[in-house]
């Protein structure tokens, strides 16, 4: 349950190296964006695996949740999320049995089964594990069988110390409908990726919803959806700070991976007309504006998806201008809870 000062607002940080920055410039930052968020009454702060991008930082997600977590004293910390078929399951669940024995009550497990990264990435960090993602409910089968050997089947042998008897809350997060049935079959609470799918996001949900089973962790249907948010005190400059994720995605789609750059005053110039296109597409869910804006847009967005929870992605190049921009919504989520 959820203090009456908490919002139905959540972080999502990738944390960003900024061009010219560094993994530790970095790394601060996050943590001062953390305390931040609690501060200003944020439910969770999570981070996301990825790997070989020079632009995101959080590839040893769980070193980092734990940074975060001693770090702060209140929020929620936890991944979203880390791709267990990159993983033994054993390793995942000593991990977070480790941070939840560290800071009990507060850690959170997001669970997807995406490599995080590319293809010659994801041959590297699974040739021991297996495929793309296709034994991913034998795995999460096995990772709660280490945390709750008493509800789930286990060979009864190998044991997760720490990790058995720990109740570490399991999201599962996705981009489409698998892990959206998934999470319904098991009662579990599931986390849409419309930041960076949104297309597909109604779809899943009402995939969740409809198939939905009661379990003991949930009794009803949980869903969070991810939001790219850029608000800042006047529309012009939110679209201005706005310019160096949609650099960010050019670069992606063009095959280059690089650190987050920063704004320019117009993306004319910089893209094709079939490059605007496709960023418009990407980010149609996106929202970027002064505060008001950014109100009307995040109550809409509420109404229409009926989402639990918002988990908010802000890849803002300037490290205060990004604190504004959370500070902004914190205030947005404040009234439309009010």
């Amino acid at each position: 349950m959820t203090h009456s000062n908490t919002l139905n607002f959540s972080v999502l940080d990738l944390a960003s190296i900024t061009q010219g920055g560094s993994a530790s410039v970095s790394f601060r930052h996050t943590l001062d964006l953390a305390r931040q968020a609690e501060k200003w009454g944020y439910r969770r702060f999570w981070m996301a695996e990825h790997h070989g991008m020079p632009g995101i930082a959080s590839s040893a997600t769980s070193v980092l949740i734990g940074h975060v977590a001693g770090g702060t004293s209140t929020i929620r910390v936890g991944s979203g999320g880390i791709m267990l078929p990159n993983h033994a399951p054993l390793v995942i669940a000593e991990q977070f049995g480790t941070l939840e024995s560290l800071y009990p009550g507060r850690i959170d497990l997001g669970l997807g089964r995406a490599p995080g990264s590319d293809q010659a990435v994801s041959r590297v960090l699974r040739r021991e594990h297996g495929g793309a993602g296709e034994d991913f409910p034998a795995m999460l089968a096995e990772l709660r069988a280490y945390f709750q050997p008493d509800d789930a089947p286990s060979n009864g042998i190998v044991r997760a110390i720490p990790g058995e008897g720990l109740n570490v809350p399991i999201w599962l997060l996705g981009s489409s409908g698998f892990s959206a049935q998934l999470a319904a079959q098991l009662g579990l609470p599931f986390a849409f990726a419309s930041h960076f799918a949104p297309d597909y996001l109604m779809p899943a949900l009402e995939l969740y919803r409809e198939n939905f089973r009661p379990s003991a962790v949930l009794d009803k249907p949980c869903a969070m959806i991810g939001v790219n948010v850029t608000a800042a005190d006047t529309e012009q400059e939110a679209k201005k700070l706005a310019t160096s994720q949609q650099q960010a995605f050019l670069n992606m789609i063009r095959g280059r991976f690089a650190q987050l750059p920063p704004p320019v005053d117009s993306m004319d110039g910089l893209w094709t007309p079939y490059e605007e296109a496709a960023l418009t597409r990407q980010f149609g869910f996106a929202v970027v504006g002064d505060k008001e804006q950014v109100r009307a847009r995040l109550k809409g967005i509420i109404e229409s998806t009926g989402a639990d929870e918002l988990i908010i992605a802000s890849q803002i190049y300037d490290h205060d201008a990004r604190l504004r921009s959370y500070e902004l919504v914190a205030e947005v989520g404040r009234e439309l809870q009010g």
